[in-house]
């Protein structure tokens, strides 16, 4: 499997890890009331995989955002990131050209 397909399924899994512990954490704490509105209604059910899959959703998101700012220096050593040196200034030179025949 290439690299990019196993770091995309991999966050994607943290994100909805995280999700399903913030869900959980949500309807645990009785936050608004949410316990009594999932356990008490037909709907109930519905609802709270409808929340654990959209947090899902923004949690993956979020992962993916920031694993990838976390690799912007990364050069593969697990070191520092590598400092990039300055460019040097490009100097136009004047070439004598011949005289077309």
């Amino acid at each position: 499997m290439p690299k990019l397909v196993r770091f995309y399924i991999r966050h994607t899994l943290i994100g909805f890890a995280l999700a399903a512990v913030f869900t959980g954490l949500l309807l645990g704490l009785n936050v608004a009331n949410l316990w009594h509105l999932v356990t008490h209604t037909s709907e109930g059910p519905l609802a709270a995989f409808l929340l654990f899959f959209f947090n899902g959703i923004v949690f993956a998101g979020v992962q993916h955002a920031v694993a990838v700012m976390l690799m912007a220096g990364d050069d593969g050593t697990g070191g520092k990131p590598r400092r990039v040196e300055p460019r040097p200034e490009l100097v136009p030179v004047p070439v004598a050209a011949a005289k077309p025949r």
